[in-house]
């Protein structure tokens, strides 16, 4: 089978273990940089041209389309579905995804857990804000912020007041959640394929940090899931309508809450926590959907 990796860089740790995956299968694999990508667009037959020339024997592709890169990232994958490539993340699924307030509207339509949050149009009653999700301390999110950054824990009233008339007076779109206390800095990562969870982990933040990514210092160590977590895990990556997901949730005192459903999620981190292979359960997927 032809596989392609839709990927920027071919040393990053996850693009590299899914190539050697599809290699072990005996798949001929190429990484493509989806931003070097001509799409030409006519009746009847849609193409890809790279380098060159027509990516036209390809079967499938793996997108691995960073947060900076997702307008175009997800037009290429969109050519492909075009050209009646299997894709493990579907181009709308993809866009859903990268929209936080979108991703957290659907999951409350799916009746699953979340902190509770609120999201206005650069209100003026920042009180009011604060009072919507319990009162400090509170968790403020920018929008389009990824890996940890963009997210502050504002521990007093007035800390959360100043946090969030500054992001206001620099026109910063944000997203004000309830802090979770009893989660105590950690979360939780179950990677989900086709819906099946095929590995779970959980992320502490080091001492002193309340963000549990392991871009910042966190660890992480392998989980057993409870049979909560583990259905909530199933149902967000399927309310998304992802075929492959890092959903990220919190323990609490009433049960799973979501906090994202990742679309590109990182292989490095759940795969030496858990020392399975996941990459190959990635490209057993396409194979089945092939």
């Amino acid at each position: 089978m032809n596989i392609k990796i839709l990927s920027r860089n071919g040393g990053l740790y996850s693009t590299s273990r899914l190539v050697e995956a599809a290699k072990k299968r005996k798949h001929n694999v190429e990484i493509i940089d989806p931003l070097k990508c001509d799409l030409i667009i006519e009746k009847k037959k849609p193409s890809v041209y790279y380098k060159g020339r027509y990516l036209s024997d390809s079967e499938a592709i793996i997108p691995r389309i960073g947060a900076s890169i997702t307008y175009y990232g997800t037009a290429v994958v969109r050519q492909f579905e075009m050209m009646g490539c299997f894709t493990t993340t579907e181009s709308q699924a993809l866009v859903r995804s990268r929209d936080k307030l979108r991703s957290l509207q659907i999951l409350s339509r799916a009746r699953l857990g979340l902190p509770k949050t609120v999201f206005t149009n650069y209100s003026r009653d920042v009180g009011e804000i604060i009072d919507h999700v319990g009162g400090a301390p509170l968790i403020i999110k920018l929008l389009e912020g990824t890996q940890g950054l963009g997210v502050v824990l504002a521990e007093t009233k007035n800390a959360a007041e100043s946090v969030i008339e500054a992001f206001n007076g620099l026109q910063a779109r944000v997203i004000v959640q309830e802090f979770i206390k009893e989660a105590k800095g950690a979360d939780i990562r179950a990677f989900i394929i086709d819906g099946h969870v095929v590995g779970a982990m959980k992320r502490q933040g080091k001492e002193g940090e309340f963000r549990s990514n392991l871009h910042r210092g966190g660890t992480a160590e392998v989980i057993t899931l409870s049979d909560e977590e583990e259905i909530a895990a199933i149902k967000a990556a399927k309310a998304m309508g992802l075929g492959v997901a890092g959903v990220d949730m919190l323990q609490s005192a009433r049960g799973p809450l979501i906090l994202e459903v990742n679309s590109s999620p990182g292989l490095e981190g759940i795969e030496r926590a858990t020392g399975r292979d996941i990459a190959k359960e990635i490209i057993k997927y396409i194979e089945r959907g092939v």
